[in-house]
């Protein structure tokens, strides 16, 4: 029996972590291959993250790597919001700039583990994430829709000394409500957001580009037969 052929989708982004995240997302879809940027074996300069907002630059760097490397691309982009401080201060997208600098991971956590001081020791936060996938400059599907934020969590002034690449900030976070440091939940690991908005979404923009590659197929077939 002919194996069915996966579609093969590039994942925009060089943060390994995230890449193990979403791919765990996508679990059960089979007739889908994540690859990574590192999986290619052109490299490209990583576009500038300078959009206005989540969604800017998850756009922007769809766009840029499906032109970039001539093949469909899913990028996601988050921001943090943080429940008790001002909207003049949510990070929002830009979780990791501050003061128009970009932080190291260290100061990631002095700057957060601040804010949890400000707001009586801990403070609770959720990552939202808008998400685009681009065949094309003119097919590109978007959605920042509420199933694809991650779940509340709480960031603590207290640091532990454990670290897992690609998420500076867990070392200072807590599950919610419980309250449970991210170390201690079993084998807990970066990728165990269940990830169902990312599989609604993904099946939703394929389908429609199936739906959209079926009637350009009978327009041709209809214009040919009026030869």
């Amino acid at each position: 029996m002919e194996e069915t052929k996966k579609f093969s989708l590039l994942f925009g982004t060089t943060n390994a972590g995230k890449l193990a995240a979403m791919r765990n997302y996508l679990r059960g879809m089979d007739e889908v291959e994540l690859i990574g940027l590192g999986d290619l074996p052109l490299r490209v300069l990583e576009p500038e993250e300078d959009g206005r907002d989540m969604m800017e630059n998850a756009r922007k760097k769809a766009l840029y790597y499906c032109a970039a490397f001539q093949r469909p691309v899913i990028s996601v982009d988050s921001g943090l919001y943080i429940e008790g401080l001002p909207e003049e201060e949510q990070p929002g997208a830009f979780v990791r700039r501050v003061g128009g600098r970009a932080l190291t991971d260290g100061e990631m956590r002095a700057h957060y583990k601040g804010i949890a001081k400000r707001l009586g020791g801990r403070c609770v936060a959720q990552y939202r994430n808008a998400v685009c996938l681009a065949f094309s400059e003119e097919e590109i599907y978007c959605s920042q829709d509420g199933d694809l934020a991650w779940e509340r969590f709480y960031l603590c002034q207290d640091e532990r000394p454990q670290r897992i690449e690609g998420f500076p900030l867990d070392a200072i976070s807590q599950e919610y409500p419980s309250g449970r440091h991210f170390y201690d939940i079993g084998e807990w690991t970066p990728v165990e957001e269940d990830g169902a908005g990312f599989r609604r979404f993904l099946k939703e923009a394929l389908r429609a580009h199936a739906a959209k590659i079926a009637e350009k197929k009978r327009m041709e077939h209809d214009g040919t037969d009026l030869l």
